[in-house]
């Protein structure tokens, strides 16, 4: 888990700054319509639209754009239809990655992500040729500044989490999939969320050589910055100085 860890801190310095110039909202914005779309517009019956707007709401995005959103994909309003489509490959050292994707042309999504694998020494595979290496778990993040660690836990384990640790002065709390939303429910009654969300974590990690990090990296933020893509996971393993060495 390590690996994601290490890319999950970048990410999220690399969402604040794609918060500033508007471009995240899009994408948060797009899986609210996708949601409704699917399972209808009242998010108590259509966990997955909860989660959606729970995640925009923990972004900024503003609730008249959700609402909106949400609207649109209940056909309520009009607007574009999408579709979610999943890629999966191996980057430089090997390392399995899976790709998120909600589009309304699945031509230009796939030759975008295909050419961002191929620039960077990657390998685009088959569908099933690493999913099975991952688990879907629910991840809240809580500003630790000014928080008891021991109360946070004990909080968090009452929700019904599976775990927290401590990074960067944040305190990382799993949940089992299915537990996600309850566990949500309870905490936001008690704290503030800097994040919360749905990921992919892989428990086998691939140790990276130094000399391949730089084009995973790259790799991994060209695929973050296409248009059409909602996540990127990875079983990544790197070394504390070569991530510094990229910063």
């Amino acid at each position: 888990m390590s690996g994601h860890s290490k890319w999950a801190t970048i990410k999220r310095k690399k969402e604040k700054t794609d918060a500033a110039r508007g471009k995240i909202f899009t994408k948060l914005l797009k899986e609210v319509m996708t949601a409704a779309k699917l399972g209808g517009g009242n998010e108590d019956a259509n966990p997955r639209l909860k989660t959606a707007m729970l995640k925009a709401k923990s972004s900024n995005v503003p609730m008249e754009n959700i609402t909106k959103a949400k609207l649109k994909g209940s056909g309520e309003l009009p607007g574009v239809s999408y579709e979610d489509i999943n890629y999966e490959g191996y980057g430089p050292g090997g390392v399995a990655i899976i790709i998120e994707t909600m589009t309304d042309n699945k031509v230009r999504t796939v030759g975008e992500v295909r050419h961002i694998f191929t620039r960077y020494g990657g390998n685009l595979g088959e569908n099933g040729s690493v999913s099975w290496m991952f688990k879907k778990l629910g991840q809240i993040i809580i500003d630790a500044n000014g928080k008891n660690e021991d109360q946070v836990m004990e909080d968090a384990l009452e929700a019904g989490a599976e775990d927290m640790k401590i990074e960067d002065d944040k305190f990382i709390i799993m949940t089992a999939y299915e537990d996600y939303l309850s566990v949500c429910d309870k905490l936001e009654k008690k704290y503030e969320f800097e994040s919360n969300e749905i990921t992919m974590i892989s428990d086998n990690s691939v140790k990276v050589p130094s000399d391949k990090v730089k084009n995973l990296f790259s790799l991994l933020e060209g695929l973050e910055d296409l248009d059409d893509v909602e996540g990127v996971y990875n079983n990544a393993d790197i070394e504390d100085g070569d991530i510094e060495a990229m910063e």
